[in-house]
């Protein structure tokens, strides 16, 4: 029998990302979606349960995973509710606002032995896995110079929370942990971070570019997300003492999902452009991708409920949000930050 699994949220990321990933995962079966627009709901998803509170499918039996795709700033309260519940669950990344609210969060799921991960999907990305994949094999020998982007054209500021002021809100706080987990999968925690944070855009009125350096003593990572790049710029951009990798554009499985293709449709996950591997003679040569697997989370939630290892853990979550933290601090003070504490 399938494990059931009850959505808290509807927005963006709920039905673009969570609702056909969970359906593509044989071992799930998504039970419930707990929204305030059950029309929303039902006319992309005919017969589907819908709650308008929580707490009905917290107090669901049948109900084994509660997954929260809710604005960042209900992130913790729902946590701590579903984990009081004995649910196992899923909450879409940043795990809380703070650190601390983080650490609350994990320390109440490990207290109370039930499931907890955080969706950072990105760590399947058909581009990071090749990187990573090429780097591991030591193709351009030792990495000295790491820099990963996020660019995209939205001069206009739109009405939604993610750009609205407030608790949770802001490029950093939407993207940054997606790059700062990618970073530390490839080379852990850095031994401090600079930033610099911005509102460029007519009318932001929170930050829509954000420049990070992670140091690390023999590498330097660099972090950028900017709203106002029309023409582009390197999704990845690696240097080491063997040469170079570059990767131009965004990984497809978003647009894919936006689109409507199902996960593991053929094409997915695919890019016809490789990345160029420049040689230490600066000669360029194609590197082809390995396809993108954002399926693979909830397979590694779907085996974790069955006993396997978990794919994604509480403490990686945690570090990931010491260094976004660490990094919102030094762009807010202009001083070097250290990683605090985030271990349990």
């Amino acid at each position: 029998m399938p494990h059931n699994v009850a959505l808290i949220g509807y927005g963006y990321a709920g039905k673009t990302f969570h609702v056909p990933l969970i359906k593509a995962e044989p071992r799930l079966a998504l039970a419930a979606v707990v929204s305030r627009d059950p029309a929303k709901v039902h006319a992309e998803l005919p017969g589907m349960r819908v709650e308008a509170d929580i707490a009905a499918v917290l107090a669901d039996p049948t109900i084994d995973l509660i997954v929260i795709a809710t604005p960042n700033d209900s992130h913790a309260p729902l946590a701590h509710a579903a984990i009081d519940a004995g649910k196992a669950l899923v909450v879409d990344k940043p795990l809380a606002l703070t650190l601390a609210e983080g650490k609350a969060i994990a320390a109440h799921a490990s207290e109370r032995g039930t499931l907890l991960s955080v969706f950072h999907n990105r760590r399947w990305d058909g581009d990071f896995l090749t990187i990573a994949s090429a780097i591991q094999q030591g193709l351009i020998g030792k990495v000295a110079h790491f820099e990963s982007h996020f660019d995209r054209f939205r001069p206009t500021v739109r009405d939604r929370w993610r750009e609205n002021p407030g608790p949770g809100s802001g490029v950093w706080a939407d993207l940054g942990p997606h790059l700062v987990d990618q970073a530390l999968c490839l080379f852990g925690i850095p031994t401090r971070v600079m930033a610099s944070f911005g509102n460029l855009r007519d009318g932001a009125q929170t930050d829509d570019w954000a420049h990070v350096l992670l140091e690390y003593p023999t590498l330097r990572c660099v972090l950028h997300a900017g709203m106002l790049v029309a023409g582009g710029s390197p999704r990845f951009v690696v240097h080491g003492s063997e040469g170079s990798l570059i990767k131009h554009g965004l990984d497809p499985q978003e647009s894919q999902l936006i689109a409507g293709l199902a996960p593991g449709a053929p094409g997915w996950g695919t890019e016809p452009a490789p990345i160029t591997r420049h040689d230490v003679e600066g000669t360029a040569h194609p590197l082809d991708m390995l396809p993108g697997d954002y399926p693979r989370f909830y397979a590694g939630i779907a085996a974790t409920l069955d006993g396997a290892p978990l794919a994604v853990t509480p403490e990686q979550s945690l570090a990931v949000m010491a260094v976004v933290e660490a990094a919102a601090e030094a762009a807010q003070t202009g001083v070097a930050q250290s990683i605090p504490p985030f271990r349990l």
